[in-house]
């Protein structure tokens, strides 16, 4: 029976009337290579932001796409400052700063693709984000997929903005040494924040509520390195003449889980075969492929930076001890994104063929914001917010 002519009702979404039906697309429709599973909250990914909102579209009585969306406030990055004045002269300078929207989260059945329902999808958000004060929205994907490049580029109007890096790297069996010549200091929430504003402010797509970020339930602490003998005083940021480097922890593991679909079964005998070896003599630190053929969990790793000449060292050392405590959670990966041009990317194990390249895209929704920020250069950094992971 061909599809004919079928009127689509966009509306918002009732978690009452449409869990259930929102499941099924979810779960019927493939990411890459990867399914979600949101487990039981369609809301959850999105709920953590200041602003959300959720659209699904509906056939009948059968619902055929959906998409999320939320607002917040972030910088426009470093070389958007206002004010010429220095920090050396004991005067902030003024970030340049604008609401910003993000979709998330777009669903259509594979039954009723190439209809414009995803489009009409799209349409709709913004009408919300638009309502709402958004200035500028943003979506993120993976660069190779095609179709979804072509729907916000030539459809909808965003531009190709940011490619930074999804780094992926799995959880073995066995610990990870920690560097000795590395100290690791957890801060409290009230020092994190300090830190990333004094230090981060300028960073692109820095948000303005990183203190809800920090003492959200999700995340599992920040946590310092220095060189081993340094002593770090609480309410102080590090020594800018030393090396330092920091890291936040975010547990997805509580809002989702990932699975890959569609590899063989030599591929899936061959992952086995690591991880038994692995666990039998966890002395041999054999780098064995989690199972990420059935539902698995993840820590994201956000926020990090650093300076000095050994901060690649320091973020290593962050990674190592970030890694251990995915393996207590029973985690199978530990992920992190970051510009493709950061410098401290060296210092960030993964695994190249679990990494792919993202594509940021921008749209400006309002023309009456001064500078177009789809039009700036990109930055050495941003700022990965873990709530749109």
């Amino acid at each position: 029976m061909g599809k004919g002519f079928q009127v689509v009702v966009v509306r918002d979404y009732d978690p009452n009337r449409d869990l259930r039906r929102v499941e099924e697309l979810e779960k019927s429709c493939e990411v890459g290579s990867l399914v979600v599973d949101l487990m039981g909250d369609p809301l959850a990914r999105i709920r953590q932001s200041p602003s959300f909102h959720m659209l699904v579209a509906e056939i009948g009585n059968e619902i055929v796409g959906m998409i999320r969306g939320t607002i917040k406030i972030v910088t426009r990055g470093g070389n958007a400052l206002l004010d010429p004045r220095s920090k050396d002269d004991g005067v902030s300078p003024e970030i340049s700063t604008t609401k910003l929207a993000f979709v998330s989260g777009l669903r259509v059945s594979t039954f009723y693709r190439r209809m414009g329902i995803g489009l009409k999808l799209v349409h709709r958000l913004e009408e919300w984000f638009r309502l709402n004060g958004a200035v500028y929205a943003y979506v993120q994907t993976e660069n190779d997929n095609t179709a979804s490049v072509k729907l916000f580029t030539e459809k909808s109007g965003y531009s190709k903005y940011r490619t930074p890096v999804f780094l992926v790297n799995p959880v073995f069996n066995h610990r990870v040494t920690v560097s000795r010549r590395v100290k690791i200091v957890k801060l409290d929430p009230s020092d994190a924040e300090s830190l990333y504003r004094h230090r981060f402010s300028s960073t692109e797509f820095f948000p303005s509520d990183i203190n809800s970020i920090l003492t959200n339930k999700l995340s599992l602490g920040t946590f310092l390195a220095l060189p081993r003998g340094s002593d770090y005083v609480s309410g102080y940021s590090p020594d800018p003449t030393g090396s330092w480097a920091v890291i936040s922890i975010w547990n997805s593991k509580d809002v989702y889980r990932l699975q890959v679909q569609g590899t063989s079964r030599l591929k899936r005998t061959l992952a086995k075969t690591t991880r038994v070896l692995d666990g039998a003599f966890q002395f041999l630190k054999i780098p064995s492929f989690p199972n990420l053929f059935k539902p698995f969990a993840m820590h994201f790793l956000y926020g990090i930076g650093g300076e000095g000449p050994r901060a690649a060292e320091m973020v290593e050392a962050l990674c190592s001890h970030a890694h251990n405590i995915a393996r207590k959670s029973g985690c199978a990966v530990v992920a992190a994104e970051v510009a493709c041009c950061e410098p401290l990317r060296v210092g960030i194990p993964h695994w190249k063929a679990l990494s792919p390249e993202d594509l940021w895209c921008l749209k400006r929704l309002r023309d009456n914001d001064g500078v177009d920020w789809t039009k700036s250069t990109p930055g050495l950094s941003v700022f990965v917010d873990p709530r749109e992971i």
